[in-house]
């Protein structure tokens, strides 16, 4: 009986350290954070793309830095959502590398508040890592190229796509080609 209310009062003491962590995250301003639209497809890297913190963050915008470095998540249902809801064809690429991650074909509405997709563009565009950063078990997307944290993969959620997958994707993780613009 003891072991069940340490257990029960340990999963509070997260659930409210999470809400807290979230809390201060959507405190940061991600209102000018959008998913960066090309005008060109970018040139994908052939090898692994490995870099110091230091240059990523020279490289990367404070949110994008948090996001793909440091496995933050951007608040639900934002700007930068209803901008990826609004486009069209296209491919999505990983706005740290540049490697194809996701097209439209595989671009769903799943009423999260985030971008989500049911498959990748390839099997070898993403890694996927086991994560307990709150408390339980979700599978981590990660660029297969570069290593960013992308967002999670969700599985049996019931949605009407061909895998029953949820790819829960940051936007501020993305750059966008419109279908015409190679």
């Amino acid at each position: 009986m003891q072991f069940n209310s340490v257990l029960k009062y340990g999963v509070l003491f997260f659930g409210l350290l999470s809400l807290w962590a979230v809390a201060q995250i959507t405190r940061q301003d991600y209102n000018g954070a959008m998913i960066e639209v090309l005008d060109q497809a970018p040139e994908e890297p052939t090898d692994d793309v490995i870099k110091s913190p230091a240059e990523w963050a020279k490289e990367l915008s404070e949110i994008e830095y948090h996001v793909l470095r440091e496995a933050g998540t951007e608040p639900p249902n934002g700007t930068i959502y209803k901008q990826f809801k609004a486009q069209g064809e296209g491919v999505y690429f990983c706005a740290a590398c540049g490697s194809k991650l996701f097209t439209s074909k595989e671009k769903f509405d799943s009423g999260s508040g985030w971008p989500s997709f049911y498959d990748a563009a390839t099997p070898e565009s993403l890694d996927l890592d086991v994560d307990y950063h709150i408390g339980y078990k979700r599978v981590e997307i990660k660029c297969a190229k570069c290593g960013s944290h992308l967002g999670h993969v969700f599985e049996g959620e019931g949605h009407d796509t061909p895998t029953d997958k949820r790819y829960c994707v940051n936007g501020v993780c993305l750059s966008f080609l419109p279908t015409g613009e190679e």
